[in-house]
């Protein structure tokens, strides 16, 4: 064991599955009991809250229960906790608490035991404030040189500054340019508040800036003029540090009385207060936490940092003076000081590892036990490795491809597509523009191989295809008997789904009570979506497969289609989608191509994919193993964006529709409530036109509903339609 570790004087697990980051953790005289001794306070995600007293064990077996002075569960995750006078016409402690939505201060008291169990402490609530936007972090100090008790600022996730001055809301101001929140800090020195931006800088905003401010409560605010009562804020210094900041601190020690000390990704920072570098120190490592403190050497500075690699290293200034190893990379670190030891480094990981620790080297009584030096029998090692190596081969030769629990399962299922259409049909729609709308039958079997009590099947189709039903409760089922059910798909839309198949779930208790589930796939036919139509000459989009193998002719590879086409060479067909779109599929008659083409590019996604599909199965039926098929065009890059365009153009209409419909919708109900006192007033009156007014934002409320719809809705299925053809293409070309 090495002497430079971390001498543990008192460690605790807090709960299990918690999470901790760098704000859960503070020290310090929580309970106000004028000792000088310090408290740790720590608050976690899940809402839990605790308070120690730590101190060391007399054995090295003994749990230290005792020092826990609190536990409490919070309604709400607990981001951040601080100490400080947060109560006016008050000198004492209190803790501030920050919620994602709310920020608490409570009082921790406590009370004189009369028995061996000890003191009892009580948590009480002085007085919360709701906020209006989601919580980061906060800070805070005595802001505007105000002495006597502290004020607390709150940023939110959006940018703003919330600041309250004890149990009243000051103001609040939004960051220029934000983006995403950084480190937040109090300067008292300044009376400046310091984060760092996303442009990855150091700003500087004094208090008296942000009060006189433009007052915004919503971030379009911000563009407001400067004759709207206030100034546009700006920062009072800005130092661009180039890389993002893990942690930023203004220690208020003597020695230190002018420094600012950033902890970035790679590099530590020392600025003075007017955004001055003072030094950097570029880091070998990745730091985790950091804390600045006083150094025994005038002008100087110790800070404890820690990195990934369970370091914990001691600098002066940029100079490493100490190193110890830790148990786990900590996300916060403070110093305290207990009734038996001051200066005790404490450190929290992430997972909720609170240990107490100071550094020394201690030396260790373990010493290793002596290995008994034996001369190792060459012919025993070598029997007993032909003996291993025998078992691998045997496990290797005899082992199966599948598991046996998949091929030996309680349950058969067996799907089965019916050959032709149903007659009549069971769709829900019984055209689209003239097109009849067909369906078909799908019978599903299950065989029992051993005792099924309950078992449910799911069935899970492509949308816009839809099923007559899509969930089954089957009856037990004994050993060898067998069960059927059927159901009927058809399409269910105006668009093209963006795939044939669906997918059959069974879910059952096996015989031992063991949960399991089976699925099985089936593939619908193409002529569900689609009907023979005359092949179109001139089309706008086009794509040509190039094989290896002699031209086949199509008659032979859509036989259901060819019966009723109009070619009788067998060397062009036309598939006109039910939603509208018509796809032409050529065949060359002296070279192996084939091409596809239509005046809707993404349409031509499923022919593509039946194709080649027809394709394997017919050459796989010859016995050719060695069929290729390729595609050498150019890919259709332009195409996809332009899709991509008129999907997000027609999003942002959407959302402009659903701003008209609210807005017509608050005037139908306004109209609603006029025509209702009319209607109730015993002197009656002239309607004034009213009704005529209700019909026409009825109607008006009818269109903008069914455009925001359907419009979006048929977009986002040809996008994906565009994006699953591409994909064939490159693996074509690949």
């Amino acid at each position: 064991m090495s002497l430079f570790k971390a001498r543990d004087w008192w460690s605790a697990v807090l709960g299990e599955g918690e999470e901790f980051d760098q704000g859960c953790l503070c020290v310090g005289d929580v309970d106000n009991s004028g000792s000088g001794h310090d408290k740790v306070v720590v608050g976690s995600y899940m809402g839990m809250l605790r308070i120690f007293s730590p101190h060391a064990s007399k054995s090295s077996e003994e749990v230290p229960a005792d020092a826990q002075l609190l536990e409490v569960q919070l309604q709400n995750a607990i981001i951040q906790v601080e100490l400080g006078k947060f109560v006016s016409c008050s000198d004492l402690l209190h803790l501030a608490v920050l919620h994602p939505r709310k920020l608490s201060v409570f009082s921790i008291s406590g009370t004189a035991g009369n028995v061996e169990h000890g003191d009892q402490y009580q948590l009480k609530l002085v007085y919360e404030h709701n906020l209006q936007r989601t919580a980061c972090s906060m800070t805070h100090g005595t802001f505007g040189g105000v002495s006597g008790h502290h004020s607390l600022c709150v940023q939110s996730m959006d940018g703003m500054l919330m600041f309250f001055e004890q149990e009243s809301y000051s103001f609040g101001r939004f960051l220029p340019g934000f983006l995403l929140p950084g480190p937040l800090v109090y300067n008292p020195r300044t009376d400046s508040f310091l984060t760092v931006s996303s442009a990855r800088q150091l700003e500087s905003y004094k208090y008296e800036t942000l009060a006189v401010a433009t007052e915004a409560e919503t971030r379009q605010d911000q563009d407001l003029s400067v004759n709207s009562g206030g100034k546009r804020l700006t920062p009072d210094w800005v130092f661009v540090l180039g890389e993002q900041a893990l942690e930023v601190c203004v220690p208020s020690f003597s020695h230190s009385s002018s420094f600012i000390f950033i902890l970035g990704e790679r590099n530590l920072y020392c600025l003075r207060d007017n955004g001055q570098i003072h030094f950097m120190k570029k880091l070998e490592f990745n730091p985790s936490c950091f804390l600045p403190y006083a150094s025994v050497r005038d002008g100087t500075t110790n800070l404890l940092l820690c990195n990934h690699t369970n370091m914990l290293l001691v600098y002066q200034d940029v100079t490493l003076k100490w190193a110890a190893q830790l148990p786990f990379v900590p996300v916060a670190t403070r110093l305290a000081n207990f009734p038996e030891l001051k200066g005790v480094v404490t450190s929290l990981s992430s997972d909720g590892h609170l240990l107490c620790s100071y550094m020394g080297t201690d030396p260790s009584f373990f010493s290793t036990p002596k290995v008994d030096a034996r001369e190792a029998d060459y012919e025993q090692v070598e029997a007993e490795m032909k003996r291993l190596q025998k078992l691998i081969r045997e496990a290797t030769r005899t082992q199966d491809i599948l598991p046996k629990s998949m091929t030996d399962e309680d349950l058969t299922v067996k799907v089965a597509v019916s050959s032709s259409m149903d007659d009549p049909s069971q769709a829900l729609i019984p055209d689209i523009d003239g097109l009849l709308i067909p369906s078909i039958t799908v019978q599903v079997k299950l065989k029992a191989n051993s005792v099924i009590q309950t078992s449910k099947l799911t069935v899970s189709i492509q949308p816009p295809l839809a099923v007559t039903q899509d969930q089954f409760i089957l009856e037990p089922m004994d050993i060898g008997s067998s069960t059927s059910v059927k159901f009927s798909a058809f399409l269910n839309g105006r668009y093209l789904p963006a795939d044939l198949k669906g997918e059959i779930t069974v879910s059952y208790n096996s015989p031992t009570g063991v949960p399991k589930i089976l699925q099985s796939t089936f593939t619908l036919p193409l002529a569900l979506v689609c009907v023979p139509s005359s092949p179109a000459k001139t089309t706008k989009f086009k794509i040509t497969l190039d094989t290896n193998q002699a031209p086949v002719q199509l008659s032979s590879i859509f036989s259901e289609f060819s019966i009723k086409s109009e070619d009788k060479d067998g060397n062009s067909l036309a598939f006109q989608f039910l939603p509208g779109p018509k796809v032409t599929l050529l065949a060359s008659k002296t070279s192996q191509r084939y091409r596809i083409q239509s005046d809707s590019f993404e349409d031509m996604w499923l022919v593509a994919k039946e194709l080649v599909r027809r394709f394997d199965q017919y050459f796989s039926k010859l016995g050719v193993k060695d069929f290729k098929k390729s595609f050498s065009g150019p890919l259709p890059l332009q195409e996809y964006f332009l899709s991509v365009d008129h999907h997000f153009q027609l999003r942002v209409s959407a959302k402009q529709y659903q701003d008209l419909l609210s807005e017509q919708a608050v005037q139908f109900r306004a109209i609603q409530r006029r025509l209702l006192t009319r209607f109730k007033d015993k002197t009656p009156a002239p309607l004034q036109n009213l009704d005529t007014l209700l019909d026409t934002t009825y109607n008006q409320l009818d269109f903008w509903r069914s455009i925001t719809l359907s419009d979006l809705r048929k977009s986002g299925d040809s996008f994906l339609l565009l994006l699953l053809l591409l994909i064939k293409l490159v693996h074509a070309i690949c």
